[in-house]
């Protein structure tokens, strides 16, 4: 069972990841999903430009040392999954330039966002 939860938790730790850094897209459809995906992209910037650990990866980790499991490179999490969430080669620098994409493509579709409605405000005065 252990297993499976600690997949589980990387499962919801990958959507949680591509929510901060796709869900500008789904604000522009849906107003109200800003106040889930601007805590979300604070939190995910300030994890990335302090290099802490996000709370789910010790959760995963303790999952899969409970269920004494031992990679498999066979097997689809191990292969795909674990290294897009925790690349080998993954330095201080890249860190940085993964918190700075963060930050820049939402404020783009944010300001995008905040730019258009104020225009449409302005034409219908």
């Amino acid at each position: 069972m252990h297993p499976l939860l600690a997949d589980l938790v990387l499962i919801v730790h990958l959507a949680f990841v591509v929510f901060v850094l796709c869900g500008g897209l789904l604000v522009l459809r849906w107003r109200w999903i800003a106040w889930l995906h601007l805590p979300a992209t604070v939190w995910g910037a300030v994890v990335e430009f302090t290099g802490r650990i996000c709370p789910l990866t010790p959760l995963e980790n303790w999952l899969r040392a409970q269920g004494s499991e031992v990679g498999d490179e066979h097997d689809f999490t191990a292969r795909y999954l674990l290294p897009m969430l925790y690349p080998g080669d993954l330095t201080r620098n890249l860190q940085l330039l993964l918190g700075t994409v963060v930050v820049v493509l939402n404020a783009t579709v944010y300001w995008w966002l905040w730019h258009t409605q104020a225009r449409g405000a302005s034409r219908n005065r």
